[in-house]
């Protein structure tokens, strides 16, 4: 429990993969951050994703 605590006396940097909104917050509370411009597989149709999974086995 101690490590977990020491956690949260730390400075917080963060990575973001998700909202740029939850990035803009960040920032403005000068928390150290970086916004990850990512997007899942073909959107994140598992239809589309299963296609692509298929091609990449042909080579």
């Amino acid at each position: 429990m101690n490590k977990i605590n020491e956690l949260f006396s730390k400075e917080l940097k963060v990575i973001n993969m998700g909202l740029e909104s939850f990035h803009k917050d960040l920032k403005s509370q000068e928390v150290d951050s970086i916004q990850m411009n990512w997007r899942p597989t073909a959107g994140g149709n598992e239809k589309m994703m299963a296609l692509l999974d298929r091609l990449k086995t042909k080579k």
